[in-house]
This record gives structure tokens, sequence and C-alpha cells, in this order.
């Protein structure tokens, strides 16, 4: 049975501070007739700091769209191969074992995509499957691991390679003044994760059951305006709430297992802001602290899209994982409204490595 193994994660070197973000909106828009709505909104989202891919002066420049995707691929290779070999350390395993690449990013483009390139440059097989998700935002972390568990249920003894490369500062748009935009430029961050689904042996979260579901109607609620200038993000006010939908999606998707959702062990959810989370607690009757790897990403990462539930679950196991056989669930949440969830079982090293002595 399929294993998520642990992730690699990687954030860029500069960082800024709530309070770094908070002085920026004050000198940037101080005649925005909502500045103090937007103040407090970024005030709430708890993150204390976010890690970005140029310095803030260059941040907040728009060389172009041209520009910027240059320079999203060119930072996405020099970064990516480091990732990817931690990642396949963790799972004990080379690139010459990598059956597919699913390669997840919602912040720039490539075609051919960037699993192309690095079969072609750090000696993946030429017959590796090929898997780029572009347009699942936040939730395509959640949907590359459903693909993953999906592919090694069809060939039970192949291994797939997940990489997440979301550089979100290359998004700020200064024309862009809605309330809704001001509060996405103090919540989302940059980072990177990579992770390794072992169709057999592995230690981490063996995969039992996925599952997705889209809210309807709800197409316009996270978009993008894409235009001459690049990818314009929309967020529409309603999205907070979306929980009142997810949640319930989330209990339905586990009951044919026979799991409770509020009855687990551990939750790596997408982190996508304060509400989210704390509707989580009520929907499904959960204590604040069964989502601390979640809030410990927002705070110290903001949200950094699809890679959150990497961030999220590479917590889970620096802290030293869970009990074996503790069940539990990762969901990631993006436009649509989609939910990409799946339910997992923690599997120890030892008693990973006589299962797969069993399959031998």
């Amino acid at each position: 049975m399929a294993t998520l193994c642990r992730p690699a994660i990687a954030v860029p070197e500069y960082i800024i501070t709530m309070e770094e973000t908070l002085e920026l909106a004050r000198t940037i828009h101080a005649d925005h007739p909502q500045l103090g709505l937007a103040l407090r909104l970024i005030g709430n989202t708890g993150v204390r700091k976010r890690h970005l891919l140029q310095p803030i002066e260059d941040t907040l420049k728009h060389p172009g769209f041209t520009a910027r995707n240059a320079r999203y691929e060119a930072e996405a290779k020099a970064r990516v191969p480091a990732l990817v070999r931690r990642a396949l350390d963790h799972a004990e395993l080379t690139t010459r074992e990598i059956d597919m690449i699913a390669y997840v990013s919602c912040t720039g483009f490539m075609m051919p995509s960037m699993t192309a390139w690095m079969i072609n440059t750090m000696d993946f097989r030429t017959t590796t499957r090929q898997l780029p998700i572009a347009q699942l935002g936040c939730a395509a972390g959640g949907a590359a691991i459903n693909r993953a568990h999906d592919f090694c249920t069809a060939y039970p003894r192949a291994n797939v390679l997940i990489v997440a490369c979301e550089f979100c500062s290359l998004l700020y748009q200064p024309t862009d003044l809605g309330v809704g935009n001001l509060l996405s430029n103090g919540l989302f961050g940059d980072g990177m994760a990579a992770a390794v689904v072992r169709g057999e042996g592995g230690e981490g979260v063996r995969l039992e059951r996925n599952g997705s579901h889209l809210v309807p109607d709800t197409e316009d609620w996270i978009s993008y305006g894409v235009r001459d200038t690049g990818f314009h993000f929309q967020l529409d006010k309603r999205v907070p709430g979306t929980m009142a939908m997810l949640a319930p999606a989330m209990r339905a998707m586990a009951e044919p297992h026979d799991w409770d959702i509020s009855g687990l062990d551990f939750y790596i959810v997408h982190a996508g802001g304060p509400r989210i989370l704390d509707d989580l607690c009520k929907y499904l009757s959960l204590p604040p602290e069964m989502f601390r790897y979640s809030r410990a990403t927002l705070t110290e990462r903001g949200n950094i899209a699809s890679a959150v539930v990497f961030d999220a679950l590479e917590r889970l196991f620096a802290e030293g994982g869970a009990q074996d056989e503790a069940r539990g669930v990762i969901a990631g949440f993006g436009p649509g409204i989609t939910a990409e969830m799946v339910l997992g079982t923690w599997t120890a090293a030892a008693a990973a490595g006589e299962s797969a002595a069993r399959a031998a």
C-alpha cells in the first residue's frame, strides 16, 4: 500500500515580518479609504513572518509578466534539484526508482513543464511519467498526493515524486487595491516542498482512501484574472466561510471507510487563513491543538499555497511522527471551490520494513 514519506521543505532567504508588512501598507496605501479595515484583516491572519524570493524593494517592483515568469523559471531550476535530493533521501530512493513526477505550481508557467527539465537534468528515466498540475491553486498539494495514490494503486510497486513550487510574491500587482488584494499581500509567502509516495515500504502516512469535492457555483470565488501584467489574484469575501460546506464533505468521504472524521489522531490541512482552521474546529468539534501543525505553518511561513500541506506534514515528522496505526487526514482547499482529501494511517519505519518484506 502506498506511503507518503517525509517531505523536504525549502523557503527563500528574504524575510518580511508582520510589523514590516503593516508599516508598508500604511506607507504605500496611506490614502486608501479602507486602510484601517485592511490593517485589521492583515493583523488577524496571525502570520508573524513570510519568506520572499527577493528583497522587499524588488518584490514591490513590477518589471512585466515576461520578466517575472523568467524569474520564476530560473529560480525554480536553481532550487528544485537540492530539494528533490533531500526528499529522495527521506524515502531512501534514487531518481532512477521514480516512475512518475507530479509538479505542482500556480505562480508561474512553463511549457514543457519543469517535469521535462528534471528528467533531462537529474538522471530520471526517460520513461518517467509526467503530471504537471497548474490550475488547482492551494488544493493542488492534496490533489498531487491523491493522484500519486491512484497511480500507486494501479501500479503497486511504483514510486511517485511530488514537487510543489510556489513563488507567490511574483504575483504582486501594485494596481490591485481591493481590500481582498491588500489582505493577500500580507498573507501569502514563498515556499517549496517535495515528497515521495512509495508504492511499497517507507515510513510516513499509509494512504488508505482519497476523495474530491467541488462546491457548486463557486468558480469565481478564488480565481486569476489573466492580463498583460500577469496573474491577478481574485478573492471573494465569501471564501473564509467555505468550511461550512467542506467540513461535511470531509465527513462524508470518511464515513464509507468507517472512520469518524472528528475522531482522528492527526490533521494536516491547508492553512489558508485562521478562519479556515477555526471553522474546522467548530464544524468537526475538535480542539484547536489538533490543527497545530497547520497553524505553525501559517504563523511562520504564511499561506504558501500548494506547499502548505507538506510543510504541515513535515512538522508532524519533526515532532517524532504519530503512533503506529494512528489515523489521520490530509486535505487541501482551493479554487473551484475544491477540496482534495486523503485518509491515512501512520506507519513507522520498522512496521514499513516488515510490510515490504511480506510483500516481497
